[in-house]
């Protein structure tokens, strides 16, 4: 494949119709002047939800789909992947699909002359669960399959930038969360948008544990400003392309709960039930400082705005439970 002369800013997103995909494409195309590609195995249409999407056909296992997804574009923001339950399942399709895939593509956008590669990983490659200060510097011990593939993808991505082939940026995103850009992504079983959409559904919120462990939690308003920031970000900034992605928000599942609850009586008009085990007499849990000085470094600022964020995840929740009456 030969190079192709970069005629815009042009940004292809893979998994651009998904939970995390949908948010970014929505907020570069809102606070940028880049054209959004969204790639994707099923969705050929743009999107109602940001109509002046392009859109086109990728499959990380058919590369023979790579070269017309990535003609003139500048900038890959590679989200595709498959999700955390499907890898426990099928640990060698997750090595096919996150960790070759993300390398195949990889080697395809050099090909075609793309400069810069921006890899959104998870923090979970530090192991789980998170504990302790954690810095780009920490060990990475993952022990799930999604995390060990995700791990292995970055090592391609982060040898690229080292030898100059292309700019290749890997964000580990810690807990992000947040209401998606339209009713397609399966997202309700990450924490807090489950507890949102039982505060709607059951007007109570059920813990599986007693809540106190502790997670780093990032806005997608947050996310998507991120990958914004890192479209345009000189390369001697990027330095050596790694970088911890959370909200310098650090509490337990239990603070999280007791958050949504007041703000579901703010937002909804009632206080859902809390019900959660209690703590053994011996448990504790680990502080947390999910680091992001790094990000910061390169003139990131978290925005925050948690609560709005669970605000509208509630009345998505909301609409969602109206409309499955109607």
């Amino acid at each position: 494949m030969g190079v192709e002369k970069i005629v815009s800013d042009r940004v292809l997103i893979t998994g651009g119709f998904g939970y995390l995909g949908g948010r970014i494409a929505l907020d570069i195309a809102r606070q940028t002047s880049w054209q959004v590609r969204l790639a994707s195995r099923r969705h050929l249409t743009s999107p109602s939800w940001l109509p002046e999407a392009q859109t086109t056909p990728l499959d990380l296992l058919k590369p023979a789909t790579f070269d017309s997804a990535l003609k003139e574009v500048r900038t890959v923001i590679h989200l595709a992947a498959i999700n955390e339950a499907e890898c426990r399942s099928h640990p060698d399709r997750a090595v096919e699909v996150n960790t070759l895939g993300t390398a195949r593509l990889l080697n395809a956008a050099i090909s075609a002359g793309v400069e810069r590669f921006i890899y959104f990983s998870t923090a979970h490659v530090y192991g789980a669960p998170l504990a302790g200060h954690i810095t780009e510097r920490s060990l990475p011990r993952p022990i799930h399959p999604y995390a060990i593939t995700h791990h292995a993808a970055e090592e391609f991505v982060l040898a690229a930038h080292d030898k100059a082939s292309i700019q290749g940026i890997v964000l580990r995103l810690s807990n992000g969360f947040g209401a998606p850009a339209h009713s397609g992504p399966d997202c309700w079983m990450l924490l807090v948008n489950d507890l949102c959409m039982q505060a709607v559904r059951d007007k109570k919120l059920v813990l599986r544990s007693s809540g106190i462990q502790q997670r780093d939690f990032i806005t997608l308003h947050d996310v998507g400003r991120a990958a914004s920031h890192f479209l345009n970000l000189p390369r001697v900034k990027a330095a050596d392309g790694l970088f911890n992605a959370g909200g310098e928000s650090s509490m337990s599942v239990l603070a999280m709960a007791e958050r949504i609850i007041k703000l579901s009586q703010e937002t909804l008009g009632y206080k859902p039930e809390l019900i959660r085990p209690q703590p053994g007499v011996n448990e504790s849990a680990a502080d947390l400082n999910y680091d992001i000085s790094k990000l910061k470094q390169t003139g990131f600022v978290l925005m925050g705005l948690m609560d709005e964020e669970i605000k509208q995840t509630l009345k998505i929740c909301a609409s969602m439970q109206q409309g499955a009456k109607a």
